[in-house]
């Protein structure tokens, strides 16, 4: 599966952005450009079943991994991957080979039983419904009106169906030392990654670091400090 791609930049070095459940490669309006100016060719996806990528009802983690690969080159300068989009990268990472690895605001804990379809239906559905424009506004004080708007445009555009396969059939996966440089960049406080799964994280040799006050998309309403981490991350 070829999936719809969005490029900021024309450097030399290359940029993978992977956005999370419910969103698409608008989630890096902001990150794109800024990755820009530093010389990166910065390329964000949309995820099957995510703005303009086909759906795939049939979903797998390993559906996800391939139309990824099948849509960029391997061995990007940087990888960075937000929520579900974290998953899909640290799955893709033996074919992918980027030189350095960031997840955003992601535990890597494995799921929970075998949930009914029609309950995750349920509350996909209903998530897609809260998305709107203003709805997101009312709700998200920090974000700009471009990130509402985009947010809601993906939320729109999502797939039920996609996403209800590919929870269902994901079995998780054991989360082992990185072999190569990888950043964890949270939220604090954070409703999806813990300070003490953040430490075990750290204990298996990933890099771990805060933006206190930011939300789950990170980056939104706090660009300068998300940046700033990636700037300052020695790797």
């Amino acid at each position: 599966m070829r999936l719809n791609t969005v490029t900021w930049g024309s450097g030399d070095r290359v940029a993978l952005l992977v956005h999370g459940m419910l969103g698409s490669a608008a989630q890096y309006h902001q990150v794109g450009p800024a990755l820009a100016e530093r010389g990166y060719r910065a390329i964000a996806v949309d995820l099957p079943g995510h703005g303009d990528s086909p759906a795939a009802p049939d979903a797998t983690m390993d559906l996800f991994v391939d139309a990824v690969l099948e849509s960029v080159d391997p061995k990007p300068s940087l990888a960075i991957g937000h929520s579900l989009g974290a998953v899909v990268l640290s799955h893709a990472l033996p074919r992918l080979r980027p030189a350095r690895v960031v997840y955003v605001d992601v535990p890597f804990d494995s799921p929970s039983g075998d949930p009914p379809a029609a309950d995750v239906r349920e509350r996909f559905t209903a998530a897609r419904a809260a998305r709107t424009e203003h709805q997101l506004r009312a709700t998200r004080p920090g974000w700009s009106a471009e990130d509402c708007r985009w947010e809601a445009e993906a939320a729109a555009k999502f797939d039920v169906d996609t996403a209800v396969a590919l929870e269902r059939s994901y079995p998780g996966q054991v989360i082992r030392r990185p072999t190569i440089p990888s950043l964890v960049i949270r939220a604090e406080p954070s409703r999806y990654l813990s300070t003490e799964r953040a430490r075990e994280l750290e204990e298996l040799g990933f890099s771990v670091r805060s933006v206190r006050g930011a939300g789950h998309c990170v980056w939104y309403g706090f660009l300068d400090d998300f940046m700033a981490t990636l700037d300052t991350w020695e790797a």
